[in-house]
């Protein structure tokens, strides 16, 4: 019976909830992703990348970070690469203690196919 108890308190400290979405590509804030499709311009895939950006709210009114789906990109193409292709974006939001709003976070994180064009 305790642990049932210490379970659902368990739960009811710890709320969290998330979405997925997917995207065909996304470049980065200085390319023109319409310019991107209607030139021919030739890439190269440079493979799997994953990128995070994280915000945290402490006590519901102090924010401290970024989690845009911006920075995200930025950290997935930090290693190389001017696009991605076939991206799923997720974005997912955790509280602690949720009925106060001591502390929360939302990240969101990008996954796709990083490719650098070939000038």
């Amino acid at each position: 019976m305790k642990n049932i108890i210490f379970l659902l308190v368990a739960i009811l400290l710890i709320a969290g909830c998330s979405s997925t979405g997917n995207l065909g590509i996304v470049a980065k804030s200085q390319i023109d992703p319409g310019a991107l499709l209607t030139s021919s311009r030739p890439f190269e895939e440079k493979g799997i990348v994953r990128g995070k950006a994280c915000r945290h709210l402490i006590l519901g009114i102090i924010p401290v970070g970024d989690s845009t789906v911006t920075k995200a990109i930025e950290s997935a193409l930090a290693s190389g690469g001017d696009a991605l292709l076939n991206v799923s974006v997720t974005s997912s939001l955790y509280g602690f203690i949720p009925i106060y709003n001591v502390y929360s976070f939302t990240c969101t994180e990008v996954e796709g196919i990083a490719i650098e064009f070939v000038d």
